[in-house]
């Protein structure tokens, strides 16, 4: 039973928030009680049926045999009908199957009926974004006019440097002083971003010479990645993508912006790619293959991690 706890509190460890909070009213809790019977009552609210099924899921999850997982959690799904847990489940796994729209669905349904769960958000948003989708297109289906739901949007967005989209969200949800003060930090981290980087020019033969846009990119970025600001790094690696998708260290940037931010997966399709246009770049190269080996070990594939640890050549 402590095993079956463990799997479960690893995996929502969000649903026992209401609990853990009704315990902070003890002036002495002990925490690993609290967890404990959090998720007890949890599981004793669900037949044995459906606890079968569920775990069974989450292991095959958890191996990454999502097909399976699929199908186990539509058998949650029939046994409760209501349940954002399994729909929330379901919109990751049709994700990593790459079923968008079906992914889209279940997040919807799991984002309205808990428009206070910031996972449910976060996963919505991952979604959209691979669809090439926008939040503000679909105003009539998400609950914005609750508060939590627009303010922790927001803060998603934001976090992600996507700054733009983080103000359309605020202005469509109630004003707050939390809204106030994330506008404001918005605002700045825009203001940063649009600063021009100061460079020295080259003079050659007195001839006062343009810096290279690529070497401005690259400046920049090197200096976001010394300042770990990885949600500026991961939109200026975009926004110099599309100007020159054939640059290798702009697809090294990204993927580091997405390991230091836990997409680990996009991560991989991201440092993979950097691979195919790298030419005679030993440096770059180990720096790609250290980050590929991170973000394996982060997926828990030792196979793939040593693989690309034994490609990092010595000496660079």
């Amino acid at each position: 039973m402590q095993k079956a706890l463990s799997i479960l509190l690893c995996s929502f460890g969000f649903l026992v928030i209401p609990f853990q909070t009704h315990a902070q009213e003890n002036p002495t809790p002990d925490p690993e009680l609290d967890i404990e019977n959090s998720a007890e009552v949890f599981l004793e609210a669900y037949s044995d049926d459906f606890q079968e099924n569920f775990f069974a899921a989450l292991k095959q999850k958890g191996i990454e045999n999502y097909d399976k997982a699929i199908n186990l959690f539509l058998k949650c799904k029939q046994l409760d009908t209501s349940n954002p847990v399994i729909d929330h489940e379901l919109a990751k796994a049709y994700f990593e199957t790459r079923q968008y729209p079906l992914a889209e669905e279940y997040a919807l349904t799991a984002v309205t009926s808990e428009p206070e769960n910031v996972w449910y958000a976060d996963t919505l948003t991952e979604i959209l974004q691979k669809q090439g989708k926008t939040i503000e297109t679909m105003t009539a289906e998400l609950p914005f006019d609750e508060s939590a739901f627009s303010e922790n949007l927001a803060s998603i967005y934001f976090k992600k440097g996507n700054y733009e989209t983080a103000l359309a969200v605020l202005k469509k949800g109630k004003q707050s002083d939390f809204t106030v003060n994330l506008t404001t930090k918005i605002n700045d981290s825009i203001e940063k971003l649009q600063a021009p980087t100061t460079t020295t020019p080259i003079t050659l033969d007195n001839t006062d010479v343009e810096p290279n846009p690529l070497e401005e990119y690259k400046i920049r970025m090197e200096s976001l990645i010394q300042a770990n600001n990885f949600p500026l790094l991961q939109q200026l690696s975009e926004e110099a993508l599309e100007s020159y998708p054939a640059q290798p260290y702009f697809y090294f940037a990204q993927g580091y912006a997405l390991n230091k931010t836990g997409k680990h997966q996009e991560a991989v399709e991201t440092l993979e790619a950097a691979l195919d246009y790298l030419i005679d770049d030993t440096s770059l190269e180990n720096k790609i293959y250290q980050e590929l080996v991170d973000a394996y070990t982060s997926l828990n594939n030792a196979v793939k991690a040593n693989a690309y640890l034994r490609k990092i050549k010595p000496g660079f």
